[in-house]
């Protein structure tokens, strides 16, 4: 994993453990920038919703890289995505580096963080 990106994260965390608590990990992030894009905030999830959620968030980060596009909403409010390319055959390690990049250019440009 490039050096860079990790240090970048760990600041990243450090600055979100601030206003969420400790021990975000990837997907306490995913999560995070789910209810962020569903826009419905702090609420009860079902175990299927927080997996949605999660979802919502991963296709979030990968659209402006050319792999999902926007589609709009449903009726109740979520948003769904069309899958346009394939990730291309990575490793895990590799998929943690692609989504903790875009994780940092989605917080920067959402304005909740700052390098």
């Amino acid at each position: 994993m490039d050096h860079e990106i990790e240090l970048r994260y760990q600041k990243l965390t450090k600055h979100l453990e601030k206003t969420f608590g400790e021990d975000l990990d990837v997907h306490a992030l995913l999560f995070l920038i789910g209810v962020n894009e569903l826009g419905k905030g702090h609420d009860k999830y079902s175990k299927q919703e927080k997996t949605d959620l999660i979802h919502v968030a991963i296709c979030t980060l990968l659209t402006p890289a050319g792999y999902y596009e926007y589609k709009g909403r449903d009726e109740d409010g979520w948003p769904h995505f069309e899958n346009i390319r394939n990730l291309p055959p990575i490793n895990s390690k590799d998929q943690e580096h692609l989504i903790k990049e875009a994780m940092l250019d989605y917080f920067i440009e959402h304005q909740y963080f700052e390098e």
